[in-house]
């Protein structure tokens, strides 16, 4: 190449260069200038939410209209907290014409269901009537809960007409019973409490029992203790009950229903439940009290539910049922690493049935080393036999090492 074809290469790479660079400095300025306006739109937002939060709803319209001047990625919202800060001045108008825009620029918007809603408030205070067939369900829920805020007296007549009328969904039922639920309303509550009892919609009644379990209390919990006892209360009820119970942290009742329930598996639920209450002392004396071989069996998963180790190596060591200290050591085996020793002592000085026992246990545990130790010490041929099943599916690099060691002798 000559000399003037090589300074015209790099005069044209310099050229190219120079391009790049100032295209690379033109874009990180609209970068940083595109950074500057997402940062003002987010404190304008967050201070038009403050003063929404306030109640000065003048202010919060002048922020919210400064950030819907901005074109940004929060127009929609700012257009909903508009009118609504507009619709609280009673300026309905002019919050009908910034929903319209709202719908109109925004057809997507998360906002919709919710400008929808306001929609609807907006036009019964201005005296205006609502089809309610051009109203979705979701919209009617998110009105009324923006009602129980606003004038819960015109709300309650509507819950009650859903949660108990035959022409509304399910998830519409659901929806008004959550309104109702998250209400200290007397009102609300006596409502709650019909739907739980069975007298308004069967289909809900289930949910409105978990409801009085998560708003807990001694008052729901008699309630809940009247459902129980009730004469036409259905195991499906009673369940539901009893998981209330458990969820509003109500030992006391779960306790009464395991220990006196006659129904076997209603007495099994409220031994499991006790488990994940953690009632480890209560079932632990449920245990020493308790004549039923099944009903203790139910126990000792009660107390494996509750993580209680100790007790249940005390179960492992000194239940003289074989049954029932089998089913202790296997449980020992789900419970982890930690049982290695005691599991290993047991296998020493107990019969084939606490053997065998102790072969599940390490099994589940996954305790490949384990078993690999007691098969190569085992002398009797049936239980050698049945630790090398367990091995041979277990999937261990130490099993399968094992497998061909016994291969090569």
């Amino acid at each position: 190449m000559n000399i003037s074809k090589l300074l015209s290469a790099i005069l044209l790479a310099a050229f190219m260069t120079t391009g790049i660079v100032a295209a690379d400095l033109e874009f990180a300025d609209l970068d940083e200038r595109s950074e500057r306006a997402r940062e003002r739109e987010s404190e304008l937002y967050e201070d038009g939410t403050d003063y929404i939060d306030d109640e000065e709803w003048e202010k919060a319209i002048e922020k919210f209209t400064r950030v819907a001047q901005l074109n940004g990625s929060r127009q929609d919202g700012a257009l909903y907290w508009m009118a609504y800060a507009m619709n609280k001045l009673n300026r309905r108008t002019e919050a009908l014409n910034v929903i319209e825009g709202l719908k109109k620029g925004h057809p997507k918007s998360r906002w919709l269901n919710d400008a929808k809603a306001l929609e609807i408030e907006v036009r019964q205070r201005s005296g205006q009537k609502v089809r309610p067939e051009a109203v979705d369900d979701d919209v009617k829920v998110i009105a009324i809960q923006s009602l129980m805020h606003t004038d819960p007296e015109k709300a309650f007549p509507l819950l009650d007409k859903i949660v108990k009328g035959g022409s509304y969904s399910k998830k519409m039922k659901e929806q008004a019973l959550f309104i109702l639920s998250q209400s200290s309303s007397p009102r609300a509550q006596t409502l709650l409490a019909d739907i739980a009892r069975g007298n308004a919609n069967p289909e809900i009644q289930e949910e409105a029992i978990r409801y009085l379990g998560i708003s807990g209390g001694q008052r729901n919990g008699q309630l809940l203790a009247e459902i129980y006892a009730s004469p036409n209360a259905s195991t499906d009820t009673k369940e539901e009950v009893l998981k209330a119970w458990m969820i509003s942290g109500n030992k006391a009742r779960v306790l009464e229903a395991a220990k006196s329930e006659r129904n076997l598996e209603l007495r099994k639920d409220a031994i499991r439940l006790l488990g994940v209450m953690g009632a480890r002392g209560e079932l632990a004396s449920m245990y020493a009290n308790e004549t039923s071989r099944d009903t203790k069996e139910e126990i000792i998963q009660g107390l494996f539910i509750a993580g209680d180790h100790a007790r249940i190596t005390e179960l492992a060591t000194n239940e003289k049922d074989p049954r029932l200290r089998a089913e202790a050591i296997q449980k020992l085996g789900l419970m982890g690493s930690k049982s290695t020793q005691a599991l290993l002592g047991f296998y020493a000085t107990g019969n084939s049935e606490v053997k065998e026992a102790v072969i599940n246990g390490l099994f589940v545990m996954g305790n490949a080393k384990a078993l690999i130790g007691l098969a190569k010490k085992e002398t009797n041929r049936e239980m050698k036999k049945e630790i090398l099943q367990k091995l041979s599916v277990m999937g261990s690099d130490d099993a399968i090492a094992y497998m061909l060691e016994i291969l090569e002798e």
